[in-house]
């Protein structure tokens, strides 16, 4: 370069491609965080469900869940609860809303006998809307 002399060089061209790397990055992390949270959206009780033929019924504003799985175990919203602490705690919950509705979900090896104690536990707490949960069956071949 000579004295008082400026270069002459064109000025970079802009780029126009979209660096998209950072958009897949973002993706992948939530992609793991679905796959990881997934399985803790379901009840942590697995049980053999009866099937019926039916739609599926709506969703009930105030609901409580009551699970008898194959081994009798009764089980309030997935936590194990005694026939007496569950007597006391439907009472709870029938005094503070008579209209709430208890989803009774019976493994389909449970004597009906152990069903019915728990339907009457519930109707003495003051709780008349029981509900049966019920896989649906698939749909038969005509």
């Amino acid at each position: 370069m000579a004295f008082g002399r400026l270069e002459s060089r064109q000025p970079a061209a802009p780029m126009s491609e979209i660096n998209v790397t950072p958009m897949v990055d973002v993706m992948l992390v939530l992609l793991v965080i679905f796959i990881l949270t997934a399985p803790l959206m379901t009840s942590a009780i697995r049980l053999d469900l009866p099937q019926s033929e039916g739609t599926q019924a709506g969703a009930a504003p105030l609901a409580v869940i009551l699970v008898v799985d194959a081994q009798g175990t009764l089980f309030l919203n997935d936590k194990p609860i005694t026939p007496e602490a569950l007597r006391q705690r439907l009472s709870e919950v029938a005094k503070h809303n008579p209209q709430t509705e208890l989803e009774l979900r019976a493994d389909q090896s449970v004597p009906y006998g152990r069903v019915v104690e728990a339907m009457g536990l519930a109707q003495k707490a003051g709780l008349s809307r029981i509900g049966f949960v019920a896989q649906t069956a698939p749909a038969l071949a005509r």
